[in-house]
């Protein structure tokens, strides 16, 4: 299930985000080993909702079912945490979902006062090449849902 940087860099797309936040990587990494918490920091249009059995135990192995709308049509994903390393990073990998390849990179980087959160998502669309005509909206759409989930996150963490 590890692929090597050279295989996630064979992916079409990328998307690199991060942010500050003045806690330690322990604090900031508890939020996110908590699968549950995905609901609070995901766009409600998207009717996102873990359907896995609560509380999900994290660790490297662990599948977690999802049910969410993407462009109002719903659909089930799937993804397996493939790396799990407490309080620096974990990847989660789509098993089943709407991309023809998903891998999500989480790191958590001590710097001073506090701690900087990465997310990297490598991934491709269905349906190539044809598929790639909804690329622009599909980018689009990702970088809404990730500013959205660092306000939520701020909001939630630092209220």
């Amino acid at each position: 299930m590890k692929r090597s940087w050279k295989q996630r860099m064979a992916f079409a797309h990328h998307l690199r985000t991060s942010m500050f936040l003045p806690l330690s990587p322990q604090e900031v990494f508890n939020f996110f080993a908590h699968a549950e918490n995905l609901e609070r920091i995901t766009p409600p249009e998207l009717s996102f909702h873990v359907t896995t059995p609560t509380p999900v135990i994290m660790q490297e192995g662990t599948l977690i079912d999802y049910r969410l709308k993407l462009f109002r049509i719903p659909f089930g994903w799937q993804t397996v945490i493939s790396r799990w390393n407490p309080p620096h990073l974990f990847v989660d990998e789509q098993l089943r979902g709407p991309y023809a390849a998903w891998v999500h990179t989480h790191r958590f980087q001590e710097r001073s006062g506090g701690t900087i959160v990465s997310d990297e998502v490598c991934y491709q669309l269905p349906f190539s090449p044809l598929g790639e005509i909804a690329f622009p909206l599909v980018r689009l759409q990702l970088h809404r849902i990730f500013q959205f989930r660092q306000k939520a996150i701020e909001k939630i963490l630092l209220s």
